[in-house]
């Protein structure tokens, strides 16, 4: 995955006829399911169109190739993602407290990290190259505005990048596999380390003394 920079944003407009739309929809559905089932390096427009009931020149129109349609998988779940956080429903939504949203937002998180491994490994690649940037400042900025809310007296931006920085598919993928841990168990701990961080004494990061 190279050559590619995607930095999926709320609000930035994608119009587009509604034939085109349904199109894109169920190629993008169609995609999401077969990385899933077999991984990204084995996905194939051909059976991608056929599965979505559309001609494969409109694929290619549309994707360019595989690693765009990839790329495109990745825009559409962040952006997904970000209207359940932003806008959405309570825990992970408004109308909860900042507490209970900040737990609720890292297990949805791992839900993603899990059933989405091989869409997030190439993000992780691409982050590594710094090609990729959007998507994390965008949950920091959420996350850190959450601690901000709820411990107004301790350094949300750095405790902010400490609680984002396990939530990681390289980190999980070890964790399930290599330590046997399941989905459940990694996510309490991220609620252990959650509030560990919102009962920290008010020193250190640019707290109060």
């Amino acid at each position: 995955m190279c050559g590619r920079e995607l930095l999926p944003v709320l609000g930035q407009p994608q119009p587009e006829r509604a034939d085109a739309a349904r199109n894109r929809r169920r190629i993008i559905d169609v995609a999401s399911r077969l990385i899933a089932e077999r991984g990204a390096h084995q996905l194939s427009l051909d059976e991608v169109a056929r599965e979505a009931g559309v001609g494969v020149g409109t694929v290619y129109r549309r994707f360019g190739d595989r690693t765009g349609l990839v790329w495109a998988l990745i825009d559409e779940h962040e952006r997904r993602f970000q209207t359940a956080f932003m806008t959405g429903p309570p825990p992970v939504g408004p109308g909860a407290p900042p507490d209970a949203r900040l737990r609720a937002f890292l297990r949805a998180l791992v839900d993603r990290m899990v059933t989405q491994q091989d869409i997030h490994l190439q993000l992780e690649l691409g982050a590594a190259k710094g090609r990729y940037s959007g998507p994390y400042r965008i949950h920091h900025t959420h996350v850190a505005a959450l601690l901000n809310e709820a411990r107004p007296d301790i350094d949300a931006g750095f405790f902010a990048d400490a609680l984002l920085a396990p939530v990681n598919v390289r980190l999980i993928r070890f964790q399930l596999e290599e330590r046997g841990m399941s989905a459940e168990e990694v996510k309490s701990g991220l609620d252990a380390l959650t509030d560990a961080v919102l009962h920290a004494p008010p020193d250190g990061r640019g707290g109060e003394a």
